[in-house]
């Protein structure tokens, strides 16, 4: 399964990239997000590996995510024009998927964020929820942007709210 959604953030890209990249940032705009350590690496850097537990409900899933792609791999001067990409894959019980997340100038104080989802099932639990649940994954990704920008927007924080 593969789709993409996007958003437009009403912050210059640099801003943007910054918030994304800091690790403090996550709890707040990560709706569902119980852990996200470093395994090994450092925290967005490449062949970094996290150990990831999200939880939606009742339900806990955990997972380990790999940093795949980083550019530029220095975040302080990013050339004017340049797609930054953030890319990872993340591996969990049934299931492999491939974020591919491009941040591009749209614009005077303005940035689009582009994320490319890739999703691939093993073992029947997780294929039938593929299968017969696939907006709900284009969903969750989409929810995900709206809280990012309703945190580096506004500073709204997904802890505060209810789901």
């Amino acid at each position: 399964m593969k789709y993409t959604v996007s958003i437009e953030i009403a912050l210059p890209r640099e801003r943007v990239v910054h918030l994304l990249a800091d690790p403090a940032h996550l709890p707040k705009w990560l709706r569902g997000l119980v852990v996200h350590e470093p395994l090994s690496g450092t925290h967005g850097q490449v062949g970094t590996t996290s150990r990831v537990v999200m939880r939606s409900g009742r339900r806990t899933f955990e997972a380990t995510e790999t940093i795949t792609r980083r550019e530029p791999a220095d975040l302080r001067e990013i050339p004017r024009g340049s797609v930054v990409h953030f890319d990872r894959e993340i591996v969990g019980e049934g299931m492999w998927s491939a974020v591919r997340d491009r941040l591009t100038e749209a614009g005077p104080g303005a940035t689009l964020w582009e994320s490319e989802n890739e999703y691939r099932f093993s073992g029947l639990p997780m294929r039938l929820v593929g299968l017969l649940m696939p907006g709900a994954f284009r969903k969750q990704s989409q929810q995900h942007l709206r809280d990012f920008k309703a945190f580096a927007e506004e500073g709204k924080d997904v802890r505060e709210t209810r789901d």
